[in-house]
């Protein structure tokens, strides 16, 4: 098994970038939908979102930050691709039959200021988790799955909630209500990535063993930008 910091493009880590992309991207657009759990408001994507950490874990577990970093650009280069996309759609004249104009805009048409907090967040938030991820694999010798992957995720999702909502919502609420949300938001998603262990050890076991592949980033870059 390679415990190098070298590493390679295979049939399965592309099949992990694709679900990576389509879940951020699909993310992205059911999270318009506010939802409310045991008296907590939160956006749809609360159910699909935290996956894109999970991945992000197996790839950096896997495959090193490097291949990783790969990844959290492609999906970021993707949904700028989809915010485009739906943009242009929405700009296009509407068929004189068609009543769904209003409801497109409504679902697809991004508020710049949510869509730069969503970009920020996601950004900060992915490569947080994988920066920790890494560092700690190297520091704990590749032991305590459990313990890096949910130490990763509360850093990451932690800047990422932090980042998106202050982005998002500052000034529109008093502080105490935007704490609260940062909060709430983190716990759920902490305590999905917790309850999901037993699925990412899995994951993380078979892949390593199809792969033949278990990287150490010990003298790898965690610049973000070194592409």
């Amino acid at each position: 098994m390679n415990n190098t910091s070298i590493s390679r493009i295979t049939p399965l880590y592309v099949v992990f970038a694709c679900l990576f992309v389509a879940l951020l991207i699909t993310s992205n657009v059911i999270a318009v939908k506010i939802i409310e759990v045991g008296g907590r408001i939160l956006p749809a994507a609360i159910v699909l979102f935290p996956l894109t950490y999970i991945l992000g874990d197996v790839l950096t577990e896997v495959y090193g930050f490097s291949m990783a970093r790969r990844v959290i650009w492609l999906g970021f280069l993707a949904n700028a691709v989809a915010v485009l996309g739906f943009w242009a759609g929405g700009l296009l004249p509407a068929a004189p039959f068609w009543q769904g104009q209003d409801a497109y805009h409504t679902i697809l048409g991004y508020a710049p200021r949510l869509l730069a907090a969503s970009f920020a967040g996601y950004l900060v938030g992915e490569f947080a988790n994988s920066m920790v991820l890494s560092r700690l694999k190297v520091a704990t010798q590749g032991r305590w799955l459990w313990a890096r992957t949910i130490s990763s995720t509360v850093v990451g999702q932690g800047v990422d909630s932090a980042v998106f909502i202050s982005i998002a919502f500052a000034g529109t609420m008093a502080g105490g209500a935007l704490a609260e949300l940062v909060a709430t938001q983190w716990l759920v998603k902490v305590a999905y990535e917790a309850l999901a262990t037993p699925l990412t050890y899995a994951v993380v076991t078979y892949v390593k063993r199809k792969e033949g592949m278990d990287v150490y980033d010990r003298q790898a870059s965690l610049n973000p930008f070194a592409l």
